[in-house]
């Protein structure tokens, strides 16, 4: 199994990333993809995900008007498409697969519960 993230950058504030979690070794149809954020010294933070088997989604409220999730089923890939972005947003972002039915999605990705798989990050930079 392998989960990996790229598309992080430098950007503006006011800018907009998109970054990629490309996965293998499982079910993707099957699975639910996440993404999270972590800031040295805090705690990790769950942003988002999807449910590859009924297309299902959750965000948190600071991100859903901001953040999308694109699945692309012949790539096993899962964007996230990040807009608006601040200088809040610095972190390194990490990707994650669970099985899908294993928890309720906003559970999944508030709590950090039924995740299996991670990838290893991505760091995203947004100066003033």
């Amino acid at each position: 199994v392998q989960l990996v993230e790229s598309g992080g950058h430098s950007v503006q504030a006011g800018g907009s990333l998109r970054l990629s979690c490309e996965t293998s070794g499982f079910s993707f149809r099957e699975s639910v993809i996440g993404w999270f954020r972590q800031v040295p010294g805090k705690a990790r933070e769950g942003l988002a995900c999807v449910n590859n088997a009924n297309g299902g989604s959750y965000y948190i409220e600071s991100v859903k008007e901001r953040f999308i999730l694109i699945q692309d089923f012949d790539g096993n890939t899962v964007y996230l498409q990040m807009n608006g972005l601040v200088p809040g947003d610095t972190a390194t972002y990490y990707c994650a697969a669970g099985q899908a039915g294993s928890f309720d999605l906003e559970i999944m990705t508030v709590y950090g519960y039924g995740w299996n798989h991670w990838g290893k990050g991505t760091l995203v930079t947004v100066s003033s």
